[in-house]
């Protein structure tokens, strides 16, 4: 390990103006999720209305995101049928996904919440169940003091360039490489 000189002078500051901003995490490495809903939290403790959609989680999942949010009183909405491989019926999850981007764009347009979180809308939209251009035209359209995170992996190279932060989970190393099991409270 290298060892650094702490910095000692303070980074410049940006002088623009604040706005909503589009936040992408996407990466096959762990995490993209994790730090959306770190920001709904650190929103939510500012007093900012939050809504997070989930477009692979079925509206019925009780993971412990969806305990906690409830607890904490952010909405929180499933809007799929599970993992593609469990569908036994692809065009009824594509179907879904079309309905729950409908709900998220009015969501996004109606003005209402600071911050909106489309966890992991890079599938449906990697798939094809959900057209990449409306989407991309609500983000550019949202009102302007709106912030929407956006997760998943392989996010399209059009969301990259629209976004204004992208941040790649990169994956090093993954415990089930080493045949450990999902587990409570760590992936659900």
């Amino acid at each position: 390990m290298d060892i650094v000189s702490p910095p000692t002078a303070p980074r410049p500051k940006a002088e623009g103006e604040r706005r909503g901003l589009i936040l992408v995490h996407t990466g096959h490495g762990k995490g993209k999720s994790t730090a959306a809903f770190g920001l709904a939290l650190r929103a939510h403790g500012r007093g900012k209305p939050v809504k997070i959609y989930q477009f692979m989680k079925v509206p019925s999942a009780r993971f412990g995101e969806h305990r906690m949010f409830e607890q904490l009183g952010i909405p929180i909405e499933g809007l799929g049928d599970g993992f593609s491989w469990k569908s036994r019926d692809l065009e009824h999850s594509a179907q879904l996904a079309r309905d729950g981007w409908a709900r998220a764009e009015e969501t996004i347009r109606a003005g209402e919440h600071f911050l909106v979180v489309l966890d992991e809308i890079t599938y449906p939209l990697r798939y094809g169940w959900q057209t990449l251009e409306p989407v991309l035209a609500c983000l550019r359209e949202r009102p302007a003091h709106v912030h929407v995170v956006l997760t998943g992996r392989d996010a399209p190279q059009e969301l990259i360039d629209l976004a204004d932060t992208v941040t790649e989970m990169t994956l090093v190393k993954h415990h089930h490489q080493q045949g450990v099991p999902a587990q409570r409270g760590i992936e659900d």
